[in-house]
């Protein structure tokens, strides 16, 4: 059995993020979607509220399971005993940036690889802290992330969809 964990902020989850999530979930018997506590962050919703919202975007995926953890990644897939981390990329930054990743977590674990999984094109605008920017400013962000968390994003900031958009 193929076990991958998929880790991530989160902060809010996007299209993107599903757009992997679902993509990982074919090719994986099982996939973990890890919610990083990263106390370096400072995030717009908790742990507890993006994990509830991931659990609700893949609850018809009964080989995705959504947990936090807030130890270093290869730890966890130890105790999960998956070889193998998943990493979205949208661009070459991305890539440089989940590359040095990888081959930190290849010097902790060498047992471990990781997997980089390309984001269909149609989301390679998305980011998480460019949404929560745009929907600052009362910019659309319907496409970009399912409506509830949209709803959630606007909510959090005080503000509301700017309609003459």
């Amino acid at each position: 059995m193929k076990t991958a964990i998929f880790p991530g902020t989160f902060d809010p989850p996007t299209y993107g993020h599903l757009n992997i999530i679902e993509r990982a979930r074919n090719i994986f018997d099982e996939l973990h979607v890890i919610v990083a506590l990263n106390k370096g962050k400072n995030c717009l919703f908790s742990s507890d509220e993006r994990v509830e919202m991931l659990k609700n975007l893949t609850t018809q995926w009964s080989n995705v399971q959504v947990n936090t953890w807030d130890r270093l990644i290869v730890d966890y897939a130890k105790n999960a005993r998956a070889r193998i981390l998943v990493r979205g990329v949208r661009n070459i930054g991305d890539f440089s940036y989940e590359f040095d990743l990888a081959l930190m977590n290849r010097g902790l674990a060498s047992d471990i690889e990781t997997v980089f999984i390309p984001t269909d094109p149609k989301y390679f605008i998305l980011s998480s802290s460019s949404i929560k920017e745009l929907a600052l400013f009362g910019g659309d962000i319907s496409t970009m992330v399912p409506p509830f968390v949209a709803e959630a994003v606007y909510e959090r900031l005080g503000n509301q969809r700017n309609n003459d958009n």
